[in-house]
């Protein structure tokens, strides 16, 4: 049996009954049709994407991803996941009456049968700064580059880490690493730990900036698509990903099926899927279904659905070594 068999096999005894119908969008053609067509892999990967659930173009704009929903919700589709874009998402949701799984990570989109799937940064937040209080980190600083990620992954470790008790210092945007540690001592010594959620060209100088300083790196699930086992700079650094030992078999059952590693948003394709046929077999097609009290299981790591249409996520946290990451945390839902 393959290891993507065995995630499957994994989700739980199922019915023999006749599912109903349901649908993933995907962006197959348009400008994003080399990612598409990625997810799409994914989604067959176990031999799927199974009885009654369709795969549908949604391209690459609204409007080709309303057309595409219209058309699966004619045939029948009960639950739509995807699209891939919040605003081809946000297009969805007003077109059609059916709950939509987004994978895009945009809180904001969650609500009014809108249910948002991808990992986004509250979860890489709460992931990872859960691990900094246990072990006893007091003070953190977030810093970011400017954009709308950074501020949303900023605006989301505030929000966690008051939460969990941690002294949160202002967050820093910096375009670059000049002043930043002078920056951080404004307010005293230098705190405990600094977030650097976002991965772009300032990653790494921020990085090295920090390394001799003696705080603790953290870092979010974007740090996932990184080779970082042989940069010095991160030597010893945490970060949120998905789960280890799941992730691992399904990256592996990609690479073999593809030559690519998988990726968290092929992750997401699979376990789309997965989520579809759980509830197709189990003729639970419905919100109330989605939003289960046990939640589910992926190759992600466990998940579950409020019906505010955000999702919890359990992810582990794992630590930057010399050459391989080791588990030190994780967090259920």
């Amino acid at each position: 049996m393959s290891a993507c068999e065995q995630l499957s096999a994994q989700s739980g005894s199922r019915r023999r009954d006749r599912p109903s119908r349901s649908a993933l969008l995907l962006p197959l053609s348009g400008t994003s049709a080399e990612l598409g067509q990625t997810l799409q892999r994914a989604a067959t990967l176990s031999g799927g994407p199974g009885i009654g659930i369709e795969i549908v173009d949604s391209g690459s704009t609204p409007e080709m991803a309303v057309t595409a929903a219209e058309r699966a919700v004619k045939a029948g589709a009960e639950i739509i996941v995807g699209p891939v874009f919040g605003a081809q998402a946000s297009a969805v949701g007003k077109a059609v009456r059916v709950p939509i799984v987004t994978l895009s990570n945009d809180e904001a989109l969650a609500g009014d049968r809108i249910f948002v799937f991808g990992v986004t940064a509250t979860q890489s937040a709460r992931a990872v700064l859960s691990i900094a209080a246990q072990r006893g980190l007091r003070t953190v600083a977030t810093v970011v580059p400017p954009g709308a990620f950074g501020a949303q992954s900023a605006a989301a470790a505030t929000t966690v880490g008051a939460i969990l008790g941690l002294s949160m210092q202002p967050t820093m945007v910096r375009g670059n690493t000049t002043g930043l540690v002078d920056a951080l001592r404004s307010n005293g010594p230098l705190p405990d730990a600094v977030y650097l959620p976002v991965v772009d060209a300032t990653l790494e100088p921020f990085a090295e900036e920090l390394s001799n300083e003696g705080v603790q790196l953290l870092g979010s699930t974007q740090w996932s698509a990184l080779d970082l086992s042989g940069r010095r700079a991160f030597r010893g650094a945490w970060f949120a990903a998905p789960d280890p030992l799941r992730f691992a078999a399904f990256d592996d059952a990609f690479m073999k099926a593809t030559g690519k590693p998988g990726g968290i948003i092929s992750g997401l394709a699979f376990d789309g899927v997965e989520l579809l046929r759980i509830l197709g077999q189990t003729g639970q097609l419905t919100t109330r279904g989605l939003t289960r009290d046990e939640g589910f299981i992926g190759v992600l790591g466990p998940y579950r659905f409020k019906s505010s249409g955000l999702c919890e996520r359990g992810l582990g946290v794992l630590s930057v070594g010399t050459g391989e990451f080791s588990l030190i945390g994780s967090t259920s839902v």
